[in-house]
C-alpha cells in the first residue's frame, strides 16, 4: 500500500505558494509577455522576472526541488518528491514561473549533479551561484549526427591534453543555452571511445560559457517557438580546452552521472504538465459556458460535454500516476521505482497532449494563438515526449522489465 498525503510542512508551503501566485504571478503574466516581446534582445533577462525572484526568495519559496538528502546545501529541510509534486504542478500553470522559485529545468538537474557528484571547488564556483539564482546553466548532450536517446552514441570527443581536456564536437537543442544568464555548461562526451564497456566511455565536464572555442550557431525552434529568453541552441565546441579540475567525478563516469540526474528531472516535467493541463481545462470550461453555437450554449452540446469529461478523466489518471511515482521514488528509491518512472514519463506527456488538444479544439481558432495558454502548453507536452528520452526508449525498457518480472 502507499500513502499519497504530503507532509504538513509541505501543505503550509503549498498554501504560501498559492498565495504568491494569486498576488504576484497571475497579475504579472501580461507584463512578463509584454516585456519579453518588446525586449531588444530576446535572450536578455526579463525585468519582472528579477523582481519576482527577489520576492520569492524573501518569502522563503526558493529551491523547493531540493530533497531532504541534499538539504545541507539549502536553507530549508528539503522536500520529498511527493511533497514537491503539487508545488511543481502549480508552477506548471504558468510555464515561465519555475524560474521565479529557482526550480526551472535544466538548472535543477545540473544543481543536483553538482550536489551529488561535484567536488568542493566545483560546488563553490558553480553550485553556490546557481542555488542563489545569480546565474543559469545548460546540459549539453544531444547531438545532430547520432541518435542521442542512446547516450552511448554521443560522439563529442574529450581528449586529454596536458593538464586538462580538449573538446571537439557539435551539440543541438541545448535548452537554456541562449539565455544571457547561462554561464556554465555540463557537457557529455567520449573520453575513452575504445573502451569495451560502452557505459564507461563517456564523461561529463564543466565548461564555462566564455571558454574560447565555443560557438553558438543558432537558436533551435520547436513548433515555431524559439522559447526566449531560454532558447534551445545548436553549438560547436572547436578545440575547447578546460583544466583537469573541471571533470565531474572522474573520467568514464558520465553515464553514471546521467542516470543519477534523470529520475527526478523526468518527473518534474510530468508534474508541471499536470498543472498546464489543469489550467487549460479550467479555461476551456469557462469558454464553453460563455459561448454559443447553433442556437444554444456550447456547454449543452453533447460532443463538448464528452470532450470535457474525457479530459477530466485523463487528467485525474495522469495526476494519480505522477503522485504514485513520486511516492515510490521516496519510499523505494530511484533504482527500485524505475518501472513507474518509465511508465509515467512515457504516458503522461501523451495524455496531457491529448487533453490540451481537445481544449484547443473547443477554443476554435483562438486556441492556436498566444491569447490562450494552450498552444505553448501543447508544444511543451509534445517536447516532453522527446526530452529526457523518447517514449519508445522508455517503453522498450519498461516492457523488458515487466516481461522479466512476470514472464
Amino acid at each position: 500500500m502507499f500513502n499519497l498525503q504530503i507532509s504538513p510542512r509541505a501543505e503550509q508551503t503549498l498554501a504560501e505558494l498559492h498565495t504568491f501566485f494569486d498576488e504576484h504571478i497571475y497579475p504579472n503574466e501580461a507584463i512578463y509577455h509584454q516585456q519579453l516581446n518588446n525586449a531588444a534582445d530576446p535572450w536578455a533577462t526579463v525585468p519582472i522576472m528579477q523582481e519576482l525572484k527577489g520576492k520569492a526568495k524573501a518569502a522563503g519559496l526558493w529551491n523547493l526541488f531540493v530533497p531532504p538528502s541534499l538539504a545541507q546545501f539549502v536553507d530549508h529541510e528539503g522536500y520529498s518528491n511527493l511533497d514537491y509534486t503539487p508545488m511543481a504542478e502549480l508552477m506548471g500553470r504558468v510555464l515561465w514561473s519555475s524560474e521565479v522559485f529557482n526550480c526551472n529545468a535544466p538548472d535543477t538537474g545540473n544543481m543536483e549533479v553538482l550536489m551529488k557528484f561535484g567536488d568542493e571547488a566545483q560546488q563553490d564556483r558553480w553550485l553556490a551561484p546557481l542555488l542563489a539564482g545569480d546565474i543559469r546553466s545548460a546540459f549539453a548532450m544531444t547531438e545532430p549526427q547520432v541518435a542521442s536517446s542512446d547516450a552511448t552514441n554521443v560522439q563529442l570527443s574529450i581528449e586529454k591534453d596536458g593538464e586538462g581536456w580538449r573538446l571537439n564536437g557539435r551539440k543541438w537543442f541545448i535548452s537554456g543555452a541562449m539565455y544571457e544568464r547561462c554561464q556554465i555548461f555540463i557537457v557529455m562526451g567520449k573520453n575513452d571511445p575504445d573502451n569495451p564497456a560502452r557505459h564507461l566511455q563517456q564523461s561529463q565536464i564543466l565548461v564555462p560559457r566564455d571558454t574560447p572555442g565555443i560557438d553558438i550557431i543558432r537558436p533551435m525552434s520547436a513548433f515555431g517557438y524559439v522559447d526566449p529568453p531560454f532558447g534551445h541552441a545548436e553549438m560547436v565546441f572547436n578545440n575547447v580546452w578546460v583544466p583537469d579540475d573541471h571533470m565531474i567525478l572522474g573520467p568514464g563516469r558520465g553515464f553514471e552521472i546521467a542516470q543519477g540526474r534523470l529520475g527526478p528531472g523526468r518527473m518534474h516535467h510530468c508534474m508541471r504538465l499536470i498543472g498546464a493541463a489543469q489550467r487549460c481545462l479550467e479555461i476551456t470550461c469557462k469558454r464553453v459556458n460563455a459561448r454559443g453555437v447553433f442556437g444554444q450554449p456550447m456547454n449543452r452540446n453533447q460532443g463538448v460535454r464528452e470532450s470535457i469529461a474525457r479530459s477530466y478523466a485523463d487528467l485525474e489518471m495522469a495526476r494519480l500516476m505522477v503522485y504514485r511515482t513520486a511516492e515510490a521514488m521516496d519510499s523505494q528509491g530511484i533504482k527500485h521505482s524505475i518501472d513507474l518512472i518509465s511508465a509515467t514519463k512515457a504516458r503522461v506527456p501523451t495524455m496531457v497532449q491529448d487533453i490540451i488538444d481537445r481544449c484547443m479544439q473547443l477554443h476554435g481558432a483562438g486556441g492556436f494563438s498566444a491569447d490562450f495558454p494552450m498552444a505553448e502548453a501543447f508544444s511543451y507536452a509534445r517536447w516532453c515526449r522527446m526530452a529526457d528520452g523518447p517514449d519508445e526508449v522508455h517503453l522498450m525498457s519498461l516492457g523488458k522489465q515487466i516481461i522479466a518480472r512476470w514472464g
